[in-house]
């Protein structure tokens, strides 16, 4: 590989157009030096002036440099000087001249080099060499002596009067996690848990107010008028008429004369239709492909309401082939099988959300106007009247009633569990489903701050939180999260008082509406997207650090080994104190994917958690809202060690993602993790396998010790390093697809479970009876395959130029 000079251009200019080379050789780097021209006679009349050195061709050999000492130390030689032209003229023979030798790397190479001393003299009358080369000696010794002095004399002057250097990444990062504890997040919790019974504004201010103090920053605070689903004015109630019971929702019997408990009033779901409906009550156990086409042989079921498992597929997807097959209503239940015996509760009546993501009224872009009865924004936008997004109605249920509809037999505690489902002599069940949820247009509240970048402040690492709940009051589960974040926060903006700032800037997020469809992300995101995809480098995600049941920590393909690094190294240093959370890193579907910043601009994703049921089968949970989630910090982490490793953790990939000159991002990973998704498909063809095995090979290449000198920040020009860095970004956009199915990721990268490890798409079409999908989700992932391809092949273009180019 080979880099030249424009002959056409001064020594001075750079060169910075690269093209890649048509075949890699070995791991032999050949680099090159200037050695003089030897295509045509020189004359001395041709070099003058700034053109002399245009026709010098630059080429040297990589291991040479590193073997010589070097040409950049000068030597002053008190000997007699070697004629090196014509003594008349006393021009200079272009042979003899010494291009400055840059041990800097192959960019920096191609600037002038300060240390480089041109070893040139005319010619001297022989009877005056030794005097004037002695003489010039000791004035050069004295002058030196002099200046020493002189710069030792200012240097202590100064000393008191300039202020501290700023520290380096790795002392930064050792003083931010030192001040990151267990009682300094407590104290937080506790002061967020003393406004929890506020209304959102009033919390929302006081946030953004201890952001302020904590040292941040333009702190904004940003809302929007969204449309919002809430509980009724009443539970939903369901009736089973054949014994004229009336049940709530937790499995309680109707009485008018008993206060409903909170919980009772948010088991509901979210945007979903409303009215009353008197049906057969259908076993679709959880909604398989094979469970409806079992169904569908049988019955027609046509407005009948399906009685479902929450499963390992989303629930919006289970729910879009139930509407599809003709049923009018859904009961929603968590079979006991799928949680521990040691977590009664999760098998109590739960609330869920049936939107995908935003404000339901403005889909695919901002909620930035007052709602008005034309569903006109004062601004002139329009609102689409979408106060539900299912013909279904809706209700989740507790297992305790599931099992009195189903007749189920009571396993007791059984060894094996026992799934449950309809009893045989159970016979026709019809039963009355009344829901009456309402939608209204309110205000939602995003607080964002910002720590501005020094070198590259147009690009952002995103940090998101949340300060809003599906329960209110005493119930709410935000105020963890927000606990973590303003301790980082706090920790970072420290540093800034040592004249620390990190390379790139840093935005803290704290979102409303998140578990009603991640609508302040979403809003926030749709209004700022022209700018947020061009310049979003990652998102951090701190939505629920401590957890009762779901996944433990999730990373995207790119940014597996930069997680799986900091998790071992804070792994050793806990252990000790018994605070260390699970082992378990995946690249699977989870909340956090479903988030703006992930799902539609495809930021790498990393979020750092611990979780006290991470099993696989209570993966899907996390779909659920249960009432206890407010007690999570005293009754998993009553010493807030679990929320210290948390917090130290994500500080730390923070601050990795916001200084590494090169971004932490690992293109090999994604390589690998999609053959291993095609390893086993069903639907696998040659020329995905060949797509996917090209992408390996330059994606290896390109993270190889071949390429260390390159990929070395240090030998870099920095217009490359943050072109390479963008290539880094981009590489999973490449993996975006319009129209996934219902509930999944647009990022096809994340799967579903552990157990198929296939790509998503690919399995919900396998399980599909329609061949076109099945060719169109086959289509996407090798469109997508190919598109990272082309992406990492520029990224080797930065560093590759054609030797038979003119540049």
């Amino acid at each position: 590989m080979q880099n030249r000079l424009d002959e056409s251009r001064p020594r001075t200019e750079h060169t910075h157009g690269f093209q890649l080379s048509s075949a890699f050789e070995g791991e032999d780097m050949a680099y090159t030096k200037a050695h003089a021209s030897h295509g045509r006679s020189t004359h001395p009349q041709e070099l003058e002036g700034e053109d002399q050195l245009a026709s010098i061709d630059l080429e040297w050999e990589m291991e040479k440099e590193l073997e010589e000492p070097g040409l950049d130390n000068f030597r002053l030689e008190c000997a007699d000087s070697q004629t090196l032209g014509n003594s008349s003229s006393g021009e200079m023979n272009p042979e003899f001249i010494q291009p400055s030798v840059s041990p800097h790397g192959r960019f920096q190479r191609l600037h002038e080099d300060p240390n480089y001393v041109l070893q040139y003299s005319g010619t001297v009358p022989k009877v005056h060499k030794i005097s004037v080369t002695c003489i010039l000696k000791y004035v050069l010794l004295g002058a030196g002596a002099f200046f020493l002095g002189l710069l030792i004399g200012l240097h202590a002057k100064r000393t008191e009067e300039q202020p501290a250097m700023p520290a380096t990444s790795t002392d930064i990062l050792e003083k931010v996690i030192q001040s990151i504890t267990a009682e300094k997040i407590q104290t937080i919790k506790s002061d967020f848990d003393s406004v929890a019974g506020l209304d959102e504004e009033a919390r929302v201010r006081y946030l953004a107010r201890r952001w302020e103090e904590f040292g941040l920053k333009n702190v904004q605070l940003i809302n929007y008028t969204v449309l919002v689903s809430s509980p009724g004015s009443s539970p939903n109630t369901i009736t089973d008429l054949a014994k004229t019971q009336c049940f709530l929702p937790s499995g309680a019997v109707c009485d008018s004369n008993t206060q409903i408990a909170i919980n009772e009033s948010f088991a509901f779901a979210a945007y979903s239709s409303v009215g009353i409906l008197e049906a057969e009550l259908v076993d679709v156990q959880y909604g398989s492909s094979e469970d409806l086409r079992l169904i569908r042989t049988k019955m027609n079921v046509t407005n009948k309401i399906a009685l479902l498992k929450i499963g390992p597929v989303p629930l919006l997807n289970t729910l879009s082939l139930l509407a599809d097959m003709g049923f009018g209503a859904c009961l929603i239940y968590v079979d006991p099988c799928d949680v521990p015996e040691d977590q009664p509760l999760l098998q109590k009546a739960f609330g869920v959300t049936l939107n995908p993501g935003g404000d339901p009224s403005t889909p695919d872009y901002p909620s930035i106007g007052e709602y008005t009865t034309h569903q006109i924004c004062a601004d002139g936008s329009f609102r689409a009247d979408r106060r539900n997004l299912t013909s279904l109605l809706v209700q989740p249920i507790s297992s305790k009633l599931a099992k009195e509809l189903l007749s189920a037999p009571s396993d007791g505690h059984s060894q094996p569990c026992v799934p449950m489902k309809m009893a045989p002599s159970s016979g026709q069940r019809i039963i009355k489903l009344s829901i009456g949820s309402q939608t209204s247009y309110r205000r939602v509240f995003n607080v964002v701050g910002y720590l501005r970048g020094e070198i590259n402040p147009d690009r952002y690492v995103l940090v998101g939180a949340h300060h809003s709940s599906w329960y209110e009051g005493g119930l709410a589960d935000w105020s963890s999260g927000a606990a973590v974040i303003s301790q980082i926060i706090d920790s970072l903006t420290a540093q800034t008082s040592a004249h620390w700032r990190p390379d790139r800037t840093i935005v803290f997020c704290s979102m409303g509406g998140s578990a009603l469809g991640n609508v302040g992300s979403f809003e926030w995101g749709e209004a700022n997207k022209v700018v947020l995809e061009n310049t979003v480098v990652a998102y951090v995600s701190l939505h629920n650090p401590v957890r009762a049941y779901g996944p433990q920590s999730t990373a995207s393909p790119s940014l597996l080994q930069l997680a799986s690094d900091i998790h071992k190294k804070h792994i050793k240093s806990c252990l000790h104190a018994g605070s260390c959370p699970g082992l378990n890193i995946s690249s699977l579907q989870c909340p956090a994917v479903m988030d703006f910043f992930t799902s539609q601009l495809a930021a790498p994703l990393v979020e750092f958690a611990t979780s006290a049921n991470p099993a696989e089968s209570a993966r899907f949970l996390s779909e659920a809202f249960f009432p206890f989630e407010s007690s999570l910090a005293e009754t998993l982490d009553p010493a807030f060690g679990l929320h210290e490793t948390v917090a130290k953790m994500t500080a730390e990939a923070i601050l990795r993602l916001a200084t590494d000159p090169v971004l932490p991002f690992s293109p090999l990973d994604i390589a690998l993790d999609i053959q291993n998704k095609l390893k086993d498909d069903p639907l696998i063809r040659p020329d995905l396998l060949a797509a996917a095995a090209s992408l390996r090979d330059n994606s290896g290449f390109f993270q190889s010790e071949i390429m260390r000198p390159a990929n070395d920040p240090k030998e870099r020009d920095p217009s490359h390093v943050r072109m390479l860095n963008d290539v880094l970004r981009d590489l999973e956009k490449s993996f975006l697809i319009s129209d996934p199915p219902q509930g999944f990721s647009r990022n096809i990268l994340y799967g579903m479970n552990t157990k198929t490890q296939g790509f998503a798409i690919l399995m919900s079409s396998a399980e599909g009876s329609e061949h076109s999908s099945a060719n169109r989700s086959l289509s996407q992932v090798f469109n997508s395959i190919c598109s990272a391809e082309k992406l990492i092949q520029s990224g080797l273009q930065l560093f590759e130029n054609d030797p038979n180019s003119s540049l």
